[in-house]
């Protein structure tokens, strides 16, 4: 009886793990892309969100925008990095000393 549900156990983990790896190979669109990027930067203290546009073009991100300070600039790159899907990011952020 034990071995019967150990069986069955692994037998509903494996076909869980086949249905859901699929998805994992799912190609991330674009679109996905930007918005993730944009509510990272949105939520992030160093960043603010602000004066920065972001584009995605098969998983090339570009960052364009006027900034305050550099570490703004390397902090919206080193976001932007983080998100699934982005192979690479191209900063094309100003910096604008007021």
């Amino acid at each position: 009886m034990k071995l019967k549900r150990i069986a069955l156990s692994l037998v509903m983990f494996l076909s869980l793990l086949t249905a859901v790896a699929p998805a994992a190979d799912k190609p991330v669109t674009d679109d996905y892309i930007v918005d993730s990027v944009r509510t990272r930067l949105a939520a992030d203290t160093v960043v603010k969100g602000g004066g920065i546009d972001v584009e995605s073009k098969d998983g090339v991100v570009t960052l364009k925008g006027k900034v305050q300070e550099t570490r703004q600039k390397d902090k919206a790159a080193a976001l932007a990095k983080k998100v699934h899907g982005v192979k690479s990011v191209v900063n094309n952020i100003t910096i604008e000393k007021q």
